[in-house]
């Protein structure tokens, strides 16, 4: 269904009755008219609801992709509605904290449905005395270790390539990615 044409909606606002009451009992003004009111009535049931229509937790679900890139967002298609509506709507927030351990951490608990710690081998070394040897250079790696967020969902539960996507996205181009699958939080495998 498309808002363009809704079979039986009746128009809030009938021409046919804004009409001078010269044309009130006149049959073919209130015919033609009504004809209009069929034509105008999603238009206006659209406007009227027009709140909803950016409100990514009402907003119609053909809506959403368009919605999206208002925000800047890339809403998978394939996702659940559910889901791109909670990405739609936290857009704003996860722009604030992209490029960071935060943003990439709250992208795939939202995304992925896993917990997640970011390692970053990427930087810069340094040494505070003149001529003394430099520490090793840093690995170039971006170790993402998740977990599931339920607490019996096997690792199997995980779904790696995805994470493994989401993470690449969200790493810089200098920094290789790597993701560990755990069973749980890494304080509690021994690491």
């Amino acid at each position: 269904m498309t808002r363009a044409a809704v079979p039986g909606l009746p128009s809030r606002y009938p021409i046919g009755e804004l009409l001078p009451a010269l044309y009130a009992d006149d049959d073919l003004a209130q015919r033609f008219t009504a004809g209009l009111d069929t034509v105008l009535a999603p238009v206006l049931s659209t406007l009227d609801n027009l709140p909803a229509y950016v409100d990514p937790a009402l907003a119609p679900a053909d809506f959403l992709p368009w919605l999206a890139s208002w925000v800047g967002v890339e809403a998978d298609p394939a996702w659940p509605v559910e889901l791109r509506r909670a990405v739609v709507a936290r857009a704003v927030e996860l722009h604030r904290w992209r490029g960071t351990r935060r943003g990439l951490v709250e992208r795939l608990r939202l995304v992925c449905e896993v917990h997640a710690e970011v390692r970053d081998g990427g930087g810069a070394t340094w040494s505070a005395e003149p001529g003394s040897a430099l520490q090793p250079a840093p690995t170039g790696e971006l170790l993402v270790r998740v977990w599931p967020v339920r607490a019996g969902d096997a690792v199997d539960a995980v779904d790696a390539h995805r994470v493994l996507e989401v993470a690449t996205a969200s790493c810089p181009v200098h920094l290789t990615c790597r993701v560990e699958v755990l069973p749980g939080p890494p304080e509690q495998t021994g690491d």
